[in-house]
This record gives structure tokens, sequence and C-alpha cells, in this order.
């Protein structure tokens, strides 16, 4: 664990409670000889605290010290992503995570199943402890579109992952990566504007594949 996430670190005292209080007292055992450490995730600050009381079912720790890292990693890749299986989009969300992309945005397309539904809150505790185990210092920005249509009245400029499409992606910092069936004929002939981006194999990839491919070139 790199740090520990409260969304009001960087206020003097912070109450402990629930879920964070029995990690650190009941499963850590943490002791108010200790020093723990925070981020908020808005900010580019590390926050250290000392542990003032320690009760049955809350603990106050006080603000002692701020360490400001100036190094975040550049904010710039986007992915928009069709909806698959929720559970594989929770499992790839760590990985995802931990490259830096900057944002994704979930949207329903045709082959998408329509029963699939993405609980943000939940993907946001998963990006929150990936971060804390990384060390990331912000907060992935998530949303989801409702259909194909709303993408395109609110996004023009995105590449489009194809099996055909150029291997060269110089320019593209925002990429539309589809299901397992791929797109529709009719989403095809919507996207014929846009650069079709593509990887140098043969091979078929999954959709989750294609994604963590694609957001690995914030390391790159």
């Amino acid at each position: 664990m790199q740090y520990l996430y409260h969304e009001k670190a960087g206020e003097h005292t912070i109450q402990i409670r629930d879920e964070l209080y029995r990690y650190l007292f009941k499963v850590r055992r943490f002791n108010v000889t200790q020093i723990l450490s925070f981020r908020n995730l808005t900010d580019q600050n590390l926050y250290r605290y000392k542990i003032l009381s320690i009760g049955k079912k809350e603990a106050v720790i006080e603000h002692i010290e701020t360490i400001t890292d100036n190094y975040m990693l550049p904010k710039t890749l986007h992915l928009i992503w069709c909806i698959i299986d929720p559970k594989v989009i929770y499992n790839t969300l760590p990985m995802l995570n931990q490259t830096g992309l900057a944002k994704i945005s979930f949207v329903y397309c045709q082959y998408s199943q329509k029963q699939f539904k993405i609980d943000l809150d939940r993907a946001k505790r998963i990006l929150i402890n990936s971060s804390q185990q990384s060390g990331r210092r912000d907060l992935m920005e998530l949303e989801i579109l409702s259909s194909f249509e709303e993408l395109l009245r609110k996004y023009e400029d995105f590449c489009v992952l194809d099996f055909d499409g150029e291997s060269e992606w110089q320019g593209c910092r925002t990429a539309l990566i589809g299901c397992e069936g791929g797109f529709s004929e009719t989403e095809r002939s919507l996207l014929e504007k846009h650069k079709k981006i593509g990887f140098k194999t043969s091979n078929i990839l999954k959709s989750e594949t294609a994604a963590l491919s694609f957001a690995i070139k914030s390391l790159i």
C-alpha cells in the first residue's frame, strides 16, 4: 500500500470510521505511535497524519505534514469502450488504471447486451484501491453514454480500433473499441469519417486485451 485514500485528506483533523477504520485498526493493528499517509486524488499532495485517538468504532487523526509531488502521469489518453460483461470490465480496470489512462467512456453499442449495467460506484472503489496499491496520484474519470448516437453527439475527434486499421497511431489520443462482435454495419457506416487504427497482429484480440493495449501507449 503506497498510501491511503480519504476524500478529506488535507483537512486538519479527520475522523476514521467504517471500512477504513476496520482495515487500519482491526486488520493492520495501527496504534497511536504510527504515522499514516493519505491522498485525496484531486491534488498532487501526500498528507501525513498522526493518530490522536482510537475508539471502539472510530479514530481521530491530525495533519502534521504535506509533501508536494510535482510528478503526475500525463492525462492524455481517452478510451471509449463499448460495454461488455461488467465482471470483465471490473477485472481489467486495475490494469488500465496502472497505465495512467485518463478517462473511460462506456457506451452501449449494438452488440452490447442491454442487461449489462456498469456500477460506477463499484468501479470508483476499484480504481481507488488500485491507486493505493500502485501509487497513482489522480482518479481516472469515468462516464456512461446511453447510446451510440450520444457518443457521436458528444465526441467528434476519435479513432476507431478495427482489425483492418492502420498500425500508425500518430495523433490518436482517443479511441473507440467495440464489443467481442465488433461493430454492426450501421455503426460502421456512422464511423466512416473516423480514422481506423489497428495492431500489428493477425490474432483476434478480446475487447479487454485491445483496451489494455491501447492504454499502454501512455507508458511508451
